[in-house]
Parts: structure tokens; sequence; C-alpha cells
């Protein structure tokens, strides 16, 4: 399912235009974002959590070259199912 399809799904099970489910859709998803970055965490019972988790410092290596190479620390968005999604996909 893409954006396209998931809004209409919205539309269609909320019984209001896709106009009106798109600003929805994007609102929700932009208030996700702002709560992570803000550094807490989204719960939405039934469904799951999106926290941000931390990646370490590490060595790499160049493939082409077989340098090494040090990267950097990073923080990166995951998600948590909850016990109903995970229910509804079994």
């Amino acid at each position: 399912m893409n954006k396209t399809e998931l809004i209409n799904a919205i539309a269609n099970q909320a019984d209001i235009s896709k106009a009106a489910a798109g600003r929805a859709l994007d609102a929700a998803v932009d208030a996700i974002k702002v709560a992570l970055k803000g550094g807490d965490t989204v719960s939405l019972i039934g469904f799951g959590t999106f926290y941000v988790g931390e990646r370490a410092a590490r060595i790499g290596r160049n493939p082409r070259t077989g340098k090494t190479l040090q990267i950097k620390a990073a923080k990166s968005p995951k998600f948590r199912a909850g016990k109903s999604l995970k229910d509804a996909c079994n």
C-alpha cells in the first residue's frame, strides 16, 4: 500500500474527503516527526511505538578501496509493533 492508497482507505473508512484524509495523514506524520526530533516516544496503544534508537560510532571499510574509515554515531527512527498489530499479522 502506498500513500495514495492509504489516503483513499482513510477517506472511505472515516467518510471524509480525500483532501481532508491527506491533510490528516500529513499532520499525523509531521506530529510524529516533531516528537521524535524532540526526543519523545510516540505510543499508539494497540498499534505500536515510534522511538529514536542510537547507533554507536564504529570503524567501517570502504569496499572499493579496502581503506578503513570512521563512521559517526547516529540516531535513527525505530518502530516496535504492539500486540494487536502483531496478532493481526498472524
